[in-house]
């Protein structure tokens, strides 16, 4: 017997709200359910913040539902106003569009668009907003808005009352065009269930009033939970800033890298949330966890599991590679192929050596830029805190031969605990 859609999003913690519980839990007893989320495409990358729509979406669809992305070519013109206290710097449709094909390849990801039936859909939503037209808009979906509760909005009111803020007609229009949205997907595609994160909330239920005042169907809003680390910031924000989807902008290394840095209080709830492991297995893991948390293994599947589902299979192992040889693990010089020299090249400083070898280590660390000196570059061979290639030196003047070289003549140090550095052999 499948499991009904609503009570596993709520099993994995996905659900922060919902309009109508017990009717959302009956509709999807009834038989496949088409749900949307929306995504504007005001940057070129989603970023992790966006993970948990897509994980609704995709968890949807296993469970034998549809699931519709709607790329907001549209919307992205004008701007959500929602969380934000100033105006937004407004998009040319050809930025629009061009973040649309990025954002396109990251969904697919986790969506199947060629599943039969419940295949996955991608759809713009300036196909139709684009074709409206002022009068007609204003006269069948304007009318059904009150001014009074739209202005009632916590983000409306906020930069309403602020003398130094304020909101253009542009964005406080922002709502009708979302309601639209969801009023046409119900109509074309029979989507009765709309998702998105808590401070959608209002956007998504003035859609399920426009839907009943326009059609007469009772639609659904379902809002996704706000994570906010202990220290009360937001989830997914960095002191680099946002951590991206795209491997342009958060390498894979990196990514993987702020999955393993989970706080041990959230690791359970974040498994649950960002992958697709069973309950049973989070709930042993957690288990293992809580006796041995030193050895943070919850993390390490986590950081696996959510780097494969975004990057792909090799890019996670590589990445977890990569996080073995920069934390001290065991490894071999062999592990220092191109591929994993690539890796950490984007990770660690790096300096030339551009006289020819044999020369002492000692030599190697001042010429690439490793330490400052040759005193202190003997200092810390001698006192054991040097490791060549993933062995240790004792001794300052250790000859570095041809042999010595990794993949395209680099050689990886590690000096004390934390520190690293490439340093290449001009050959």
């Amino acid at each position: 017997m499948r499991k009904n859609a609503f009570s596993v999003l709520m099993e994995r913690g996905i659900v922060e709200y919902c309009s109508s519980p017990e009717g959302l839990k009956d509709l999807f007893d009834e038989g496949m359910v088409t749900a949307y989320v929306g995504f504007d495409p005001t940057a070129s990358s989603l970023h992790v913040g966006h993970l948990i729509p897509i994980m609704g979406l995709a968890w949807l669809q296993r469970l034998g539902h549809r699931p519709i992305a709607i790329l907001g070519v549209g919307t992205g013109l004008i701007g959500d106003p929602s969380g934000k206290s100033k105006e937004r710097n407004l998009l040319t449709l050809e930025q629009v569009e061009k973040n649309k094909l990025a954002i396109k390849d990251q969904l697919a990801h986790f969506l199947d668009f060629q599943a039969g039936e419940n295949s996955a859909l991608m759809i713009s939503n300036y196909d139709w907003l684009g074709e409206l037209k002022l009068l007609d808009f204003l006269r069948d979906t304007g009318k059904h808005f009150s001014v009074n509760t739209m202005i009632a909005r916590e983000y409306v009111r906020s930069r309403l009352e602020d003398p130094d803020k304020s909101i253009s007609f542009t964005e406080f229009t922002y709502m009708l065009l979302q309601a639209y949205d969801f009023y046409y997907l119900c109509e074309h595609h029979n989507c009765l269930l709309q998702m998105g994160g808590n401070d959608q909330q209002g956007n998504i239920l003035a859609g399920v009033e426009l839907i009943r005042k326009k059609t007469g169907k009772q639609a659904f809003c379902l809002t996704y939970p706000l994570l906010l680390t202990s220290s009360g910031t937001k989830f997914g924000k960095t002191e680099e800033g946002a951590v991206w989807l795209s491997p342009e902008l958060t390498s894979p290394y990196r990514f993987y890298q702020f999955w393993i840095n989970a706080e041990d209080a959230m690791v359970g709830r974040l498994l649950k949330l960002f992958t697709f492991l069973p309950n049973e297995e989070i709930d042993s893991l957690v288990r293992s966890h809580l006796e041995h948390p030193e050895r943070r293994e919850a993390q390490k599947v986590l950081a696996f599991e959510v780097t494969r589902n975004v990057h792909g299979e090799h890019a996670a192992l590589g990445a977890r590679r990569a996080s073995e040889i920069l934390f001290g693990e065991n490894f071999e010089p062999a592990d220092l192929d191109e591929e994993m020299i690539a890796i950490l090249s984007k990770e660690v400083p790096s300096g030339k050596v551009e006289r020819p070898l044999p020369l002492p280590l000692a030599d190697i660390l001042v010429e690439s830029g490793a330490c400052a000196s040759k005193g202190e570059a003997r200092r810390l061979i001698q006192g054991g805190g040097v490791l060549l290639n993933g062995k240790k030196v004792l001794d300052p003047l250790t000859p570095v031969t041809e042999e010595d070289c990794c993949a395209g003549g680099a050689l990886f140090i590690r000096l004390g605990k934390k520190r690293f550095h490439l340093s290449w052999v001009t050959r």
